[in-house]
């Protein structure tokens, strides 16, 4: 007898409404095929060179508790099975190391992160999984 796979979605969230609402989508999509979730938030340091930035342990700790609160604030008492991560790494890197790592199925995003300076520098997260991700990817529009 085989072992049934489980249809896997990663999604990406940064706290931003257009995450929130990638999230609230992703875990609509796992009920109807049946799914799981992991929910992955990245944070990353500015990379200076031969500079230690303090505190590095306090800050995956605190976003790992911001993205609990997050998972609690829009999935609630859902039975959607949701791992968590968080990922020190440039966030499109993560989302798609991530996405590759677990074979996932799907990869939902928001379509508009914290943006603003950050976006026009790096370019958007979103737009770099579309172009580089190996399975299909759902971007996902914030409520107006």
């Amino acid at each position: 007898m085989t072992e049934e796979r489980v249809y896997t979605i990663v999604v990406g969230i940064d706290g931003s409404p257009a995450s929130k609402e990638a999230l609230r989508w992703a875990l609509w999509h796992a009920g109807l095929t049946r799914g799981s979730v992991t929910a992955l938030m990245a944070w990353d340091t500015p990379l200076i060179y031969n500079w230690e930035v303090p505190g590095l342990e306090d800050f995956a700790a605190t976003t790992a508790r911001y993205l609990d609160k997050v998972i609690n604030e829009v999935g609630g008492q859902t039975s959607i099975p949701i791992s968590k991560e968080v990922a020190q790494a440039h966030p499109a890197r993560a989302l798609l190391d991530a996405a590759r790592d677990k074979e996932a199925d799907l990869l939902v995003v928001g379509n508009r992160g914290h943006g603003g300076l950050t976006e026009a520098l790096l370019g958007s997260v979103s737009q770099h999984c579309v172009h580089h991700a190996r399975c299909p990817v759902v971007v996902v529009r914030a409520p107006h």
